[in-house]
Formats: C-alpha cells, structure tokens, sequence
C-alpha cells in the first residue's frame, strides 16, 4: 500500500530541502556543532575508501547509542574476522568517542543527512550487505534508499517513546511502510515492542538494553591514581550528564551539603562539553572555587566544583564517585544511562524524568540501589545519606547485581544477528 504522507516527504526531500539543509549545516558549522573538515560527509561524500570486504553498517544517533554497540562489535569481530564494520553517528562528540574507542576492524564517518541525494551517493560509495540501525533513528529517506538497493535491514535495541508513538500514529500508512522495511526489529522493553507492533513493525523480539549487556566504561588507571591523590579523603560527588537548568539546582544542594560537610568536592559533567566554559563561569559567578579540566586548571585543596568538560572519561568520574547524581532527569529530557555507574559501584541518584530509561531506573529502585529526588534540599540529603560507607557499599552492590543481569543481552542479540550477516567469502582458490 502506498503512503501519500512518505512520497510527499520524498519528493521535498530530493526536490526542494537541498538549501535549507545546507543552510541549517552551515549555522551549526558556525557554532562549532559540525565538523567543517568533515562536512562533506553529511552530504554523503565519503572521506575513506571502502574496505574490500563483506561490510556492515551500523547507525547511531549520538554518543549513547554508539557506546551501547561497542561491546556487540567486539564480539562481532572476534567472531567473524573476515567482516568489516562502518559506524555513522551524528554529532561531533560521539565521533570523537568513537575515534578512540572503535575496534580494529571498524571506521566511522558522519551519517548522511536525509536527503535522498545524499543517502544516494553514500550508498553508492559504501554499498554494505547488512543495515543496523540503533534504538529510534528513522529517517525515511535513508530507509527507503537503503531498501531500495535491497540492502536488508535491522533495528536493535529498539526503542519508541509514548511522545514518538503518538506522533507516528499520525502517519500510519507511512509509520507501517518504513517499519516493515525491517527485516527485525529487536526491542529495549515490552512497551516498544507493542507500540513497534501496533505502528506496523513484524517480526519484533524483546532482549533488551544493549547499554545493560555494556563492558564497563574504560578509564586510565594512573590517571585515577592521581585524582584520586589530588581528592583524598574530601567527601566527593558527581553531577554527570547535567543539562541548562540542572547546574543550578546542583549548586543549591552542593552549597546545602557544605553546611554539613565543609569540605566536600563536586565533580560536574556537564553533558555537552561545550557549556563548560558558561557552566564554570556561571558557578564562579555564584562565588564558588571553580576549576576546569579543559583548561587545566588545578584541583586545589579549596576547590568546591570540579567541571569536567571532556570527552570519554566518564569511567574516570564514575569510579572517582561512590554517589553519582544522572543529569537529564531533574529537567524534562528523559533520562540517561543508568547501567554505566552501576557498573562501577557508584550510588545512584535521579530526578523524575528517567522514561527513555524506565525499566532500568525501575529495577534499581527496586533493590534500592538509586534514589529519587526532587529538588536541591532531597538532592543534598540524598548524598549525603548515600555518602555514609555502609549505605554506599549496599547500594553499590544491589546496583552491580542488576548490572549483572543484562550481560546475556549482547549474547541474545548476537544470536538473531547471525541469520542477517552476510556469508563468509569463499576460501582463495
């Protein structure tokens, strides 16, 4: 059955949108959000050759959905040695994650925009046997083109919002079209499952986070030696993944904690690196002592706020902290990944917006290994409870048992990909 609502998206998207988007690029090039060495790319103009191998493209939105598929690649490689990996993404600082931390066998490139021009030529370029994409990315052009080749397509760790349900359910002839283009779609929880289902996606299996069945986040260990040294015995959180409107909060309940414990350090991570600048001079401007990481600046002896504004260290901070508080919750963005600081023993604490991440945050509260809280006043008092060693020492363990759980994900998943992968090549004559 044809889509009136998907050929309309088409046709603007190969006649009409080519200006505007480059407009749109070239304002986010202007405020350092592209890469302009690399701006090619999102035109789909390739900037490595093509290995000569069966290849696999995987797509990811952003740095959480590109980490989630870290350790599914390595087990791929390791497995399958003759295959050849392509990782697109999206943003600036999931391709500088991923530069360092992809395997041997694996290349990234920025994902073409949804021009029908530009998924054109990518697909030309790179013509690969198998089409991953993670959690929630779909893109109707990139889909059509890419089914068009007939390129088979998988969508893991799949995931879909009441919010996107309700959007795409405006759309059904379209929503069905695009969804049954999939060959599989792997799902997070049963809710995406059935919402993927009632949209028109078949066949739909549930396995899980893949961010569940994640490798610990790696760290330099003589690097956390020296903090660690720099710190001593400073009663010390973190703040990781705040958003604008979430500094603010996390000031009032550090300044609230210092009444109790004078000398207690914050170590803040800000979730986009480029606001570490405002955030550090917002705080200073609230007469904190304030150090930057980017800027070198040193950890003294009477610095309140550490802002660590870098990239791919988050395995530093998280095992620096035995109480972590997951930004992106106090304000209404959905939540971030829970299982990274469980995986490392840190005490959990969140606000109330955690839906792109409910089941996770349910079984830690199940076990009490997280903590809701509201405000600067629940937030102070919540570290501090959690600051005592035995109550970080129990919620660290309940918090390393449903971590734990999810390490048959990747195995689950790795055994519906099998049937998709392209074949071996044949032995050299």
């Amino acid at each position: 059955m044809r889509s009136p609502a998907l050929g309309v998206y088409l046709f603007l998207s190969h006649r009409l949108a080519g200006a505007p988007v480059r407009h749109w690029l070239a304002r986010r090039a202007a405020r350092g959000k592209e890469d302009t060495e690399r701006l090619p790319e999102r035109f789909g103009i390739a900037s490595l050759p093509r290995p000569q191998a069966p290849l696999v493209w995987l797509h990811a939105a952003s740095v959480g959905e590109s980490l989630s598929i870290l350790e599914l690649l390595r087990r791929l490689e390791a497995s399958r040695p003759d295959l050849r990996f392509l990782v697109t993404s999206g943003t600036r600082t999931s391709a500088g994650v991923m530069a360092n931390r992809l395997p041997a066998h694996a290349i990234h490139q920025y994902a073409p925009v949804d021009l029908v021009a530009a998924q054109r030529r990518f697909l030309a370029h790179w013509r690969p046997h198998l089409a991953i994409w993670i959690e929630s990315e779909l893109w109707p052009a990139m889909i059509h083109e890419t089914a068009r080749r007939g390129i088979p397509l998988i969508l893991l760790n799949a995931r879909m919002s009441d919010r996107s349900y309700r959007a795409w359910r405006w759309a059904p002839l379209m929503s069905r079209r695009l969804l049954g283009r999939f060959a599989a779609v792997l799902a997070q929880d049963e809710e995406s499952a059935a919402r993927m289902k009632r949209l028109g996606a078949d066949p739909v299996v549930v396995t899980g986070t893949l961010k569940e069945g994640s490798s610990p986040l790696p760290h330099v260990e003589a690097e956390r030696q020296r903090m660690a040294g720099l710190i001593g015995d400073r009663p010390l959180w973190l703040a990781a993944s705040t958003h604008e409107g979430e500094e603010e909060i996390v000031s009032l309940a550090h300044a609230v904690l210092r009444r109790r414990s004078p000398r207690a350090l914050l170590i803040l991570v800000p979730r986009h690196p480029e606001r570490g600048a405002a955030v550090a001079d917002a705080l200073r401007g609230e007469g904190w002592r304030v150090a930057r990481r980017v800027a070198e600046e040193p950890l003294r002896y009477d610095t309140a706020i550490y802002v660590a504004d870098t990239l791919g260290e988050m395995g530093l901070w998280y095992r620096l902290a035995g109480v972590s508080f997951l930004g992106g919750s106090l304000v209404p963005v959905g939540g971030h990944n829970p299982y990274e600081p469980a995986a490392l023993g840190s005490a959990i604490l969140h606000g109330a917006h955690v839906e792109n991440f409910a089941d996770g945050y349910a079984r830690l509260a199940a076990v009490r290994a997280s903590r809701l809280v509201t405000d600067a006043e629940s937030l102070a008092a919540e570290v501090l409870t959690a600051m005592a060693p035995e109550e970080s020492a129990l919620r660290a363990a309940a918090a390393w048992e449903v971590f734990s759980e999810g390490a048959d994900v990747t195995d689950r998943v790795l055994e519906l990909l099998q049937p998709h992968l392209p074949p071996p090549l044949p032995p050299p004559q």
